[in-house]
């Protein structure tokens, strides 16, 4: 039987298979399933349990809901995790041996994140809380409540997916007993403070803290090694840069965690620290390694995936994830030097966790034409079995495109690695159009990892280039930065030396009928493409940039990430200007489709509309599209219809002008 041609309405049937969690004996696990339910236009995420022994997979939770950050007891006879059932992320508790889940938390901001106390009886957590006010306070009201004016004293003061920050709240510290509910407070003060970890013996904490007077450009996090009973503080690291997710050895002596310096502000390289309790001393485990901690993958499928930074075994060994030529790989590191990876190539560990004696992994995997689901690695032989099938019925039911991976020569002669799709149904001898895809960051990569929208493309007849330009991670911290301070310059060029290498070396590319299309960062480039050339046939921006002088004012992020990219601020506004796609609009020849968020504060949506207004005025072929009550990342988690409508937008615009 021929298999038919995927549709948009296909992003409904794929599974996100995510957050896999062992239990401290490594008899059991739990793992989340989220989907996206098309009449709800919604995302519930379920909980399920699988024994390793067997593989057996039971569904523990059957709300409603959106689970996350499972986390076992320490004595292993609980569970608990996150959930939204109650409106608010609240913590829920419940028996290992299932069950019913009880709520633990009713606060009124809900809860950041937890860890449970090694004795097994408490749970640690951070939670936001107004200056003044405890967690036991009964919920301010706010029915019927007048609107009030928003007072601005700091340049931080929205952010993308929130909107307005809270004022005078802040992120705190405490604990919870559970068998009585009793709550202690263990940090105040009028700063955020981020839960890392607690020791074994249940006597340190690691935390982070940022206790600049001013933080309008404190990029900093101190994570401080804190004494529980009395409170002495010990910095393990106070550097400008990012640092999170520590964890301590099994024998505590050691704290691991993953972080990045700002010496390339946003694009330096994430490594693996490691800090010994008892000297001080702090060693970076992956120096050696030109290539990115963590995952840097982008896809449209994942919902909920949320790997840890690092993860001990009782050898002391550890584990990561690394982004390496196009991969996201599972890496062994041990304290002497010794690194190896411990996943093969061509493929996105994008969750795992590793059993504490250090003999299997269960890990989340996905390719360019499989979309994840749940493996058992041996970690001594490399052998896996599957666990978890959820969406083979959808595999076996449509045609996929696998991509051929290429590497060609860009700006200063450098290798320029990418993908080429041919479409759904190729036929030797006949021509096809070409869409040329770019994405986010920059300091993201595309990844041997399933991307619907690509696959979406293939499907309605359109070969498929998209490639890592300079700028994307997983190549080389020279690679990576390159395109700061030159946005528009090598990464425009090689883009374009894509397009020639796949015309040169494909017949069956028709060169008459090229697409391009691309978000954020890949946006810009769109329009910056149309705007200096009039080889595409037809063009696609999504939540894009087009003025750099507005984005320093409007963004979230403007302010920092203008100097950061562009290498100027408003002191320079023929720099910003010579950067931004309008200055250009006067060439743009190629029909253009704006699509753009109303609620996208990364990209405020005045950036689509100065385009679309301008381009419009001008004579240009042009269609702008809102999406209403939608952020920044409407491609990966907006409302699920939207979602559709989204593709809807592109597909059909590419099909009346290709």
């Amino acid at each position: 039987m021929a298999k038919r041609k995927l549709e948009a309405t296909d992003l409904f049937k794929i599974q996100s298979i995510t957050n896999p969690v062992i239990s401290p004996d490594g008899n059991e696990a739990v793992f989340i399933r989220t989907e996206m339910h098309k009449k709800d236009n919604k995302y519930y995420a379920y909980l399920y349990h699988v024994k390793i022994e067997t593989s057996e997979v039971t569904q523990w939770t059957h709300a409603k809901e959106k689970v996350s950050s499972p986390k076992w007891s320490a004595d292993g006879k609980q569970l608990a995790f996150i959930s939204n059932r109650d409106d608010k992320n609240q913590i829920y508790i419940m028996s290992a041996k299932g069950g019913e889940a009880k709520q633990l938390t009713k606060f009124e901001k809900g809860v950041s994140s937890f860890i449970w106390s090694p004795c097994s009886k408490k749970i640690w957590f951070s939670a936001s809380l107004k200056d003044g006010r405890s967690w036991t306070d009964e919920a301010e009201e706010k029915e019927d409540k007048l609107p009030e004016a928003y007072v601005v004293d700091n340049m931080k003061y929205h952010n993308d997916g929130v909107g307005l920050l809270p004022k005078d709240t802040y992120r705190q510290i405490g604990s919870i007993v559970i068998a009585s509910g009793e709550i202690k407070a263990f940090t105040e003060g009028t700063f955020n403070h981020s839960l890392q970890a607690i020791s074994h013996d249940g006597k340190k904490l690691v935390m982070g803290v940022n206790r600049d007077e001013s933080q309008d450009f404190s990029f900093h996090e101190p994570m401080l090694l804190i004494d529980i009973e009395t409170k002495k503080e010990s910095v393990i690291i106070e550097e400008d840069g990012h640092f999170g997710g520590a964890t301590f050895s099994s024998d505590d002596q050691y704290i691991a965690f993953g972080g990045m310096l700002h010496t390339f502000k946003n694009a330096t390289h994430a490594e693996v620290y490691v800090y010994e309790v008892s000297t001080g001393k702090l060693q970076i485990l992956t120096e050696g390694i030109d290539a990115p901690v963590g995952d840097y993958a982008g896809a449209d499928i994942q919902q909920g995936a949320n790997a840890p930074d690092v993860v001990w075994t009782n050898q002391n060994h550890l584990y990561f994830q690394l982004s390496t030529m196009g991969d996201v790989r599972l890496y062994f590191a041990s304290l002497d030097g010794e690194i190896y990876p411990a996943s093969p190539e061509n493929e996105h560990v994008y969750g795992y966790d590793i059993a504490r004696n250090g003999t299997y992994a269960l890990a989340t995997i996905s390719n360019t034409i499989f979309p994840g689901e749940l493996f058992k690695l041996n970690l001594a032989t490399g052998e896996r079995i599957t666990i978890t099938n959820f969406n083979e019925e959808l595999i076996n039911e449509v045609e996929l495109v696998e991509p051929e991976a290429i590497v060609y020569k860009g700006l200063n002669d450098w290798d320029v690695h990418g993908w080429l799709m041919k479409p759904a149904g190729y036929q030797e001898g006949q021509k096809y159009p070409l869409v040329v895809e770019i994405h986010g960051g920059p300091h993201t990569m595309y990844a041997n990892t399933f991307f619907h929208e690509l696959q979406l493309l293939a499907a309605q007849g359109y070969g498929v280039l998209y490639v890592n330009p300079r700028g994307s991670h997983s190549y080389s911290q020279h690679f990576v930065d390159a395109v700061r301070g030159d946005y528009g310059g090598g990464d425009y060029e090689d883009i374009m030396a894509g397009v020639d290498y796949v015309l040169k070396e494909n017949d069956w590319v028709d060169e008459k009928r090229l697409g391009v299309t691309g978000g954020s960062y890949g946006g810009f480039m769109t329009n910056w493409i149309v705007g200096h050339t009039n080889r595409f046939n037809a063009a696609v921006t999504q939540r894009s940039i087009s003025n750099w002088i507005s984005f320093y004012g409007v963004s979230d992020i403007g302010y920092y990430f203008t100097p950061w990219q562009i290498g100027t601020d408003m002191t320079n506004i023929d720099k910003l200007w010579d950067a931004s796609p309008l200055k250009y609009a006067a060439n743009v020849e190629t029909p253009l489709l704006i699509l753009h968020s109303e609620n996208d504060y990364r990209c405020p949506i005045e950036q689509g509309q100065q385009l679309y207004i301008t381009l419009k005025a001008m004579g240009k072929e042009t269609s702008f599209v809102r999406f209403p009550q939608s952020d920044h990342n409407l491609s990966r988690v907006g409302f699920p219809n939207l979602r559709q409508t989204r593709l809807d937008q592109i597909t059909s615009w590419f099909a009346k002008y290709l």
